[in-house]
């Protein structure tokens, strides 16, 4: 009999933690204007922290409270952002150096060398392998060592 309680104890603590961190997922987003107010708390009565002026940054929500979204980014500044301000994440920042190839493969033409922290947006991914898009140029890079969601 004793058994059977530690197994049931066991499994509603399981329970418990794993609904909780359904409730706290985080998840990759990206900024939807090119001007975006963090503020200190999830109103508009809160303070702005700072702002943001890159369009389709990627963040990740840590957080969520009615229509705010706590947010943490690439150098772990954090904040909390209405949602009309964020839209599906869509894009990724390279945190080293890569080359951007025409094809989904390193033995492919090299299209450009792209410097760590450059911005891209993605288009479509195939295994481990993104094609982005960023300034003038279109390509392929493979999806290791970025800041972002490549789902």
């Amino acid at each position: 009999m004793l058994p059977i309680k530690k197994v049931t104890i066991w499994f509603l603590f399981l329970s418990i933690l794993s609904i909780h961190q359904l409730n706290s997922q985080e998840n990759f987003l990206s900024l939807k204007k090119s001007k975006v107010n963090v503020r200190y708390g999830p109103s508009f009565e809160s303070e702005i922290k700072y702002i943001y002026n890159k369009k389709n940054l990627p963040i990740k929500q840590i957080d969520k409270k009615e229509n705010f979204r706590r947010i943490v980014d690439l150098k772990n500044n954090s904040g909390w952002i209405h949602v009309s301000q964020l839209k599906k994440s869509n894009s990724i920042i390279i945190l080293e150096n890569k080359i951007l190839y025409k094809k989904p493969s390193s033995f492919s033409k090299p299209v450009a060398r792209l410097e760590k922290g450059r911005l891209l947006i993605v288009k479509n991914c195939e295994e481990n392998w993104c094609n982005v898009k960023t300034d003038n140029y279109i390509g392929w890079i493979k999806t290791n060592n970025i800041w972002g969601s490549v789902k």
